[in-house]
């Protein structure tokens, strides 16, 4: 699916998504990442969802977002609570969806200036 949302200031947009990939600022990227509105951190939870460990939670809260979205790949999946224990601790929301909300959701929080930040896991989606 392609997105189209005029992109405030450079900030970074999702502009699509699909089978293994998605697209920030018409870029693909094939790897999880974290994404924020200024900035992409690639090779985020390179092991995909059921290799989760509570430090990859604790990257993101150093990058002090208000607001995480969890996009799990090609359906929600919820973490065990353990894993979410740094956000928790640093009173950081999360809201865990499938990729493809967690994509628009990011654009949609992005445009209002919120501090959000997108964890997202790619894997292949089912045609």
């Amino acid at each position: 699916m392609k997105l189209h949302l005029d992109n405030p200031a450079s900030r970074n947009l999702v502009t699509g998504y699909g089978a293994g990939y998605v697209a920030i600022n018409h870029r693909q990227y094939a790897s999880s990442l974290i994404l924020l509105p200024d900035r992409i951190i690639e090779s985020w939870a390179g092991g995909g969802y059921d290799a989760l460990v509570e430090d990859d939670f604790a990257a993101i809260r150093a990058l002090g977002p208000e607001i995480l979205l969890l996009g799990t790949g090609n359906r929600q999946r919820f973490p065990a609570p353990h894993l979410l224990r740094p956000l928790i601790e640093a009173r950081i929301g999360c809201e865990v969806m499938d990729l493809p909300a967690a994509c628009r959701t990011f654009n949609i929080l992005m445009a209002e200036g919120r501090l959000v930040a997108a964890a997202l896991l790619i894997e292949a989606m089912p045609s």
